[in-house]
């Protein structure tokens, strides 16, 4: 991918003040593109803006809970008054809940249901709103993971989620199509971010200490060594090629096969998979 294919483009990027949504806004930018990047943390969201300039290349830092619909249609508001329509949106923000379903509260789904689904789908219907008034077309990402086609017995409300994201870019895909407007979800398997560290930890009892289930996750993570800059490259690539679904890394691939060849295969190995999860996390 040479330098400057992404020259004149106006990318915003949620989610980017850390792991996926960092390396994506660095990647886009290294690429040519001008780069909101915005994040519930201001200040993180703020270093990846510094590391894109140090690179020569043009950041926005903006601050964002996805979870409110009044700060998005701020941001929103904010975004095209600023720096005007964006030619690439890539709803990544997203968050963890690690644990069996009857330990997770409704205040647990409120919460992961208003970043990884609500956050996704305001993103997509203020910034696909945007385009289509404009009229020249655009492209709008959706970060989801192969936990969308994979269960896991210890990421019911993540994996519900991640699937919602698929289909709601399914849907997408086919209604923006006559604007020129793309969607692609992306769906990478397990990436060495900070998300197990920063999910929260339920129903764990007095067999494990939460700490250590944590701790367990991270260094998964970190052993499975694979870099959020690639799932940057595929997040790219898909709007480059106006791809509609993207698994990501060897798992993802492994997995959405099996799903499409063997779904009860599949879902009799989700305790292997809830397994794998926890040693790895996302």
């Amino acid at each position: 991918m040479g330098a400057g294919v992404f020259a004149d483009h106006l990318v915003v990027v949620t989610g980017a003040g850390r792991g996926i949504g960092r390396a994506v806004a660095l990647g886009f930018a290294a690429n040519g593109a001008q780069v909101v990047a915005a994040d519930i943390d201001l200040d993180s969201a703020r270093r990846t803006c510094a590391v894109i300039e140090s690179h020569g290349a043009s950041g926005l830092a903006a601050r964002v809970d996805v979870a409110s619909a009044v700060e998005m249609e701020q941001f929103a508001g904010w975004v095209r008054a600023e720096v005007g329509v964006p030619d690439v949106v890539v709803n990544n923000a997203g968050i963890a809940i690690v644990g069996p379903c009857l330990d997770h509260t409704e205040a647990d789904w409120d919460a992961i249901v208003g970043v990884n689904l609500l956050g996704v789908a305001r993103g997509c219907r203020l910034f696909g709103a945007q385009m289509t008034d404009r009229g020249t077309g655009g492209h709008l990402v959706n970060i989801a993971s192969c936990a969308a086609w994979a269960p896991a017995t210890a990421l019911p409300a993540y994996c519900a989620t991640k699937a919602a994201v698929r289909m709601l870019s399914e849907c997408l895909r086919a209604e923006l199509r006559p604007a020129g407007i793309g969607v692609s979800a992306i769906c990478p398997g397990f990436t060495s971010t900070g998300i197990a560290a920063a999910a929260r930890y339920v129903g764990t009892g007095s067999a494990a200490d939460p700490d250590a289930v944590r701790s367990a996750a991270v260094a998964g993570l970190a052993r499975r060594s694979f870099p959020a800059d690639k799932v940057a490259l595929a997040a790219m690539r898909a709007v480059l090629a106006d791809q509609p679904v993207v698994p990501v890394n060897t798992e993802a691939w492994a997995t959405y096969a099996l799903s499409r060849l063997s779904p009860a295969l599949l879902r009799s190995v989700a305790k292997g998979l809830d397994r794998a999860t926890q040693r790895l996390g996302r």
